[in-house]
């Protein structure tokens, strides 16, 4: 496994970055290690929703989870707001980083992420690809 760090700077898009990372440095099979921030503005996608919700306001990054790929990127990200909060769901385009975002990315190269469409959910979902 080769472990991989990241620091994302103020008023980058943490999805967008992330995305951009993983095509630059050719992840085919990525995962989130350990990740933790702030942000002045998320956009979550609530279980069950068709839409992404907005909230502006800061909040401090508890989690980030999923896998990286070439091929796309699925993320989920819990936070907490001010008071303690807490609120996840899937992280969308639109998550602005407020001071910092520290996160450390696995990557293996024993095989390879993709997203093919499951009949029976009716979604992309992760194919997994063994190299041979």
């Amino acid at each position: 496994m080769e472990v991989l760090a990241l620091r994302l700077k103020p008023n980058a898009d943490l999805r967008q970055s992330l995305k951009t990372f993983t095509v630059q440095r050719n992840i085919e099979a990525g995962f989130i290690l350990s990740a933790i921030g702030s942000l002045k503005q998320a956009t979550i996608r609530f279980a069950n929703q068709d839409i992404s919700a907005v909230l502006d306001n800061k909040f401090e990054i508890l989690s980030l989870n999923g896998t990286l790929a070439t091929s796309g990127v699925h993320l989920h990200i819990c936070i907490a707001d001010k008071h303690g909060k807490t609120i996840g769901g899937h992280l969308d385009n639109g998550c602005i980083i407020y001071t910092t975002a520290e996160i450390i990315i696995g990557a293996t190269k024993d095989f390879s992420f993709t997203r093919t469409l499951d009949p029976q959910t009716g979604y992309n979902e992760l194919e997994i690809i063994p190299h041979k």
